[in-house]
């Protein structure tokens, strides 16, 4: 059996986030206003007092003071082996740069998979750390996001982004 999941909250500039972890790995950084299907989640105890959770904070707080670019927290997102491989290219997108959904569907081999990047990309239950908010549409505009639009658009000015992908090294 699993062992249970614990969580925290933390305030941030972006709102109160919810924390979850597993004794060794980050599972979930969830928005106030999270729909519960979008992440599904077992019965999760509340713990202020867990290395793995304090760990998420003490990034987080760095990430949001402009002092850290890159997470090296420990993570163990639960999805699909497709939404695996498309979390797995958002965190090679450097922090600074933005990409499109299609120019994933391109990395991951599967050109015509936009709309399945994008699918993944919303269920991506370690938001911040894993940066789905450096993925915008192919015009350029900000496209859906579990945090909503406002946020998405504060972290990439957080992050000093230009939001074109073509400007910013995007392929």
């Amino acid at each position: 059996m699993d062992a249970p999941l614990s969580s925290t909250t933390m305030p941030s500039p972006v709102g109160q986030l919810t924390l979850v972890a597993t004794p060794q790995a980050l599972v979930a950084v969830l928005w106030p206003d999270d729909k519960a299907r979008r992440v599904p989640l077992p019965a999760l105890i509340s713990q202020a007092e867990h290395p793995i959770l304090g760990q998420a904070i003490t990034q987080l707080n760095e990430y949001f003071a402009g002092r850290r670019n890159q997470f090296s927290i420990p993570l163990d997102p639960r999805g699909t082996p497709f939404q695996q491989q498309v979390w797995l290219l958002l965190r090679q997108i450097p922090y600074g740069e933005t990409r499109t959904y299609g120019q994933l569907a391109q990395q991951l081999g599967q050109p015509t998979a936009s709309r399945a990047v994008g699918a993944a990309n919303g269920r991506n239950p370690l938001s911040i750390v894993v940066p789905c908010h450096r993925v915008i549409g192919a015009s350029g505009k900000l496209t859906g996001f579990a945090g909503g639009l406002a946020t998405k658009q504060r972290l990439l000015d957080l992050e000093g982004n230009a939001r074109d992908p073509h400007q910013t090294g995007g392929t």
